[in-house]
């Protein structure tokens, strides 16, 4: 049976989903590849509407994980989400606030100062990164010496740990079709293509195709629930009014731009045209200078000679005041 579900790529609608502490175990267990035990909700910060700059929603989990030789620990998930393109500083300005974030630092009885909580930092990204494929990247990072060959012994550690982090980047728009694993599976309801003809807040979901899972249809019906919600409704106008204010304003920006472009290119080709028409002159005024040293030169021999200017004059084809003036410099 097709549903028709709230679009979880407007922040208010995602910001809804995974304040459910089930769905948000779901999808961080998804992402991290990793059983999640329990998720804490931290101190975070949502998107403001009035902002004219841009659209990030931030939110900030601690996951407890249970790895695969079943030691536990707590990992930090920073997770963005915009859905238009932005320069990365302003994804680094939010990482580097949490690197400095004393509430970040575990403390253990024999650590004097503690060490902070390893990071996992995740980007779904309404946007395509470059000529990336992948719609999932995991970013990893490792230890080598320094013949470049990879070093395991004593790693993880927690002063290592403390100082990189792994990341995770989502391109949204490159989901389409892919449903290959656990995560692709979590993350199809991103899938734009399922948006509604007739209205971009809806998604159109068959949930048959997870009749055999529990979690992927209760965030369905969670997502369906939203659709229903008339405050989350409107923030999704809101939302829209938003963005259209800001393409607005970046095609006036960018019209701006290319007027301005276009006048600096004609007042170059302008000061081209003067700078040629100025070396033109200059070649002129030369030619002129080479040709009254070769008339002061003929005048003198002509003088020498005994030759009266009315003679020279008409010998060389010029006036007796050029004659002159010619004789005067």
């Amino acid at each position: 049976m097709i549903v028709h579900a709230a679009n979880p790529i407007y922040d208010s609608i995602f910001k809804y989903l995974v304040e459910d502490k089930r769905i948000a175990k779901i999808l961080i267990s998804a992402l991290l590849k990793k059983e999640v035990l329990d998720v804490e909700f931290r101190r975070h910060e949502y998107t403001n509407n009035v902002r004219n700059d841009i659209s990030m929603f931030r939110i900030d989990f601690g996951a407890r994980v249970r790895e695969a030789d079943g030691s536990e620990h707590l990992v930090l998930i920073e997770l963005q989400k915009t859905w238009i393109e932005t320069e990365t500083l302003r994804f680094r300005q939010y990482l580097g606030a949490q690197y400095s974030d004393p509430n970040n630092i575990q403390k253990e009885e024999r650590l004097k100062h503690g060490y902070a909580i390893p990071m996992v930092t995740v980007y779904l990204l309404g946007h395509k990164v470059g000529n990336i494929e992948e719609p999932i990247l995991y970013v990893n990072h490792k230890s080598y010496d320094y013949n470049g060959h990879e070093i395991t012994q004593g790693l993880p550690d927690p002063f290592v740990e403390s100082l990189v982090h792994n990341s995770i980047i989502v391109q949204i728009p490159r989901l389409h079709g892919h449903v290959n694993n656990r995560l692709e599976e979590v993350l199809s309801v991103f899938d734009q293509n399922r948006t509604n003809e007739f209205n971009h807040h809806i998604i159109n979901i068959n949930e048959e195709e997870y009749a055999n899972d529990d979690d992927m249809l209760y965030i369905v019906r969670r997502l369906t629930a939203a659709a229903a919600n008339a405050k989350l409704r409107h923030d999704m106008n809101v939302e829209d009014e938003f963005f259209t204010a800001i393409e607005n304003r970046d095609t006036t920006i960018m019209n701006n731009e290319r007027e301005i472009a276009e006048q600096r290119a004609y007042i170059n080709e302008q000061k081209c045209q003067i700078n040629e028409q100025q070396n033109q002159l200059n070649e002129q005024q030369n030619q002129l200078n080479e040709k009254n040293k070769m008339l002061q030169s003929a005048i003198k021999a002509m003088m020498n000679n005994g030759l009266g200017v009315a003679t020279i004059a008409t010998s060389l084809g010029i006036t007796a005041g050029e004659v002159e003036a010619l004789m005067a410099k």
